[in-house]
């Protein structure tokens, strides 16, 4: 029934119940006459109370106006329930009013209203959202009595906050304590194994999926076709896809084109793109973005432009930093310098340091050491504590034997404090996840690592491999020099999978890295899959490398 007739009978019978008029403002800003619901919250006759507040600030949440109304209640005064709170913190969260949320917590801390879980599951989204997963947690082991929305909200905190592990161990924290899941646990679940790339824990949560009755649901198929996708499983991934294809909305569309893009498949991405634009989908910004990533991955940079303008022209779509920064890192990986450093200077947003990275990256890839110097200056102007500019640019001076400037660049990291970042590699075996980093012998069975990562180097060397030196190495000795590039994290991954046969034969060894992989290691495990007969997948930082017979899907492009 239309609000206005009920809101004309309950003028004519002028009655005076709290109740009615408290629904009918409800009804208003249900039936979007927002309008209507202010106008008669401000014309009542009779006093508001506490639920009348709530039906008009729940009405205008995620918009300033949800605060503005909060300080007009305590004004009047009236103090807020749970209801209220619960509504506010979304707005907080939308409008991005951190210091809001901070002031509505202590009144919510004041009022014993924390630890209700409709609040406490609000605010753990409030914190993910402002990349604060620690308040997160500290939110959550406060409630006495969590249910699962809030064991949910936890999980997919963590997991949007990159806490990949915390996520899992709160998922299973959840079914351990009898709480049934939601579509969106299982969703952060997924996510969280997709960080990861945990193909065993993307399998038991798919299991779970159909166990638990939500393989139909639009957002849980979404988050299977990412989690596949992302632990570089893209053929189960399209099963997934393909099964579900009826309701599947652009976020999965988009995560398989995102899962091709990893693998630098542009011809799939392609496919399935124009597929999209078959079932009457329209491609949104991060549809390009795939394909743009896709074809940065797959070194197929003249094509780049061609996208590019017909995002821009065909769907009217303007184009974020991160397009701009795959377009102006493909100009420079084919020479353009100048070409993509003026599109870097008129874009209509402030470059970030990712932009200048781009460049910094082509420079080093095709040598240009004056250009690279000067596109590290760019980066370590906006993050002077960047490891990575300070390295790729060493490493691209030393190539051209430029030592005195190598000296500079040592003694500006001496003086800033850089802390290079540490590199950390991690292999699945049986559902468990083993973490390595350089030289490490903290494992229990390192001295067994230790044995078989030396039989393959030895092997690998018979074979014609030559170490490629890091110029951080250039004045130590070859010995050490040979210690350093064989004891890294991935390669004693590598030989720690090989050890306890994570992968059946005929299978390959997959590996994760949290940054880029070296040089080295990149060449070494080339010759590994020769010595092992069998693939080696590496995820790292910026892509995936698919090591077969001794070469790499990346072609050297990363």
């Amino acid at each position: 029934m239309d609000p206005r007739a009920m809101h004309a009978r309950a003028i004519r019978s002028e009655t005076k119940d709290r109740a009615v008029w408290n629904k009918l403002i409800t009804s208003y800003f249900k039936s979007n006459l927002s309008s209507y619901a202010s106008s008669l919250f401000h014309h009542l006759p009779i006093p508001p109370n506490v639920v009348s507040w709530s039906a008009l600030i729940s009405g205008h949440s995620n918009t300033l106006f949800s605060l503005r109304h909060f300080l007009a209640m305590l004004r009047y005064p009236t103090l807020p329930n749970h209801y209220i709170l619960t509504s506010l913190f979304e707005s907080c969260a939308a409008v991005s009013a951190l210091s809001f949320a901070l002031s509505l917590h202590s009144l919510a801390l004041k009022l014993a209203l924390d630890r209700h879980p409709f609040t406490a599951s609000s605010l753990l989204s409030l914190y993910a959202k402002f990349r604060m997963p620690f308040n997160a947690r500290k939110v959550f082991d406060d409630i006495p009595h969590p249910d699962n929305v809030c064991f949910s909200a936890l999980v997919v905190a963590l997991a949007q906050n990159s806490r990949s592990l915390d996520a899992l161990s709160a998922f299973s924290d959840m079914a351990r304590r009898g709480f049934a899941s939601t579509v969106y646990s299982v969703s952060g679940g997924l996510r969280a194994a997709g960080q990861l790339a945990s193909l065993e824990q993307c399998k038991m949560m798919h299991a779970h999926v159909i166990v638990a009755g939500f393989d139909t649901s639009v957002v849980v198929g979404s988050a299977l076709v990412n989690g596949y996708g992302k632990a570089g499983v893209v053929n189960d991934a399209r099963r997934v896809f393909e099964d579900s294809l009826s309701h599947m909305r652009i976020v999965a569309w988009n995560a398989m084109m995102a899962a091709y893009a990893q693998q630098g498949d542009y011809k799939s991405a392609f496919e399935l793109f124009e597929s999209m634009e078959g079932c009457r989908l329209v491609p949104d910004e991060y549809s390009f973005l795939a394909i743009l990533t896709a074809l940065c991955n797959a070194g197929m940079f003249r094509q780049i432009d061609q996208w590019f303008t017909r995002m821009i022209v065909n769907y009217s779509l303007k184009p974020s930093l991160e397009h701009c920064t795959c377009m102006v890192g493909a100009m420079a990986r084919t020479g353009e310098f100048d070409r993509a450093e003026r599109v870097v200077l008129n874009m209509p947003f402030e470059p970030d340091a990712a932009v200048w990275r781009a460049l910094l990256s082509a420079c080093a890839y095709l040598g240009e050491a004056d250009r690279a110097w000067y596109m590290a200056k760019r980066v370590l102007e906006l993050e002077p504590h960047d490891p990575f500019a300070y390295v790729v640019v060493s490493n691209v001076l030393s190539s051209v034997g430029r030592w005195d400037d190598v000296g500079e660049m040592r003694k500006m990291i001496k003086d800033r404090r850089v802390n290079k970042k540490i590199g950390s590699s991690w292999i699945e075996v049986q559902g468990e996840v083993h973490v390595f980093v350089a030289a490490d012998w903290k494992h229990k069975r390192s001295k067994e690592i230790y044995q078989k990562l030396s039989e393959l180097m030895g092997d690998i060397e018979k074979l014609g491999y030559v170490p490629v030196w890091d110029e951080v190495l250039h004045n130590v000795q070859e010995e050490k020099r040979k210690e350093a590039l064989w004891y890294h994290s991935e390669k004693l991954a590598v030989a720690f999978g090989v050890l306890c046969g994570s992968a059946l034969p005929g299978k390959p060894l997959r590996i994760v890295k949290n940054l880029r992989i070296c040089k080295d290691c990149h060449e070494a495990f080339k010759y590994m899959t020769r010595v092992l007969e069998r693939e080696i997948i590496v995820r790292d930082v910026n892509r995936y490398h698919r090591f077969v017979n001794g070469s790499c899907t990346c072609r050297d492009l990363w």
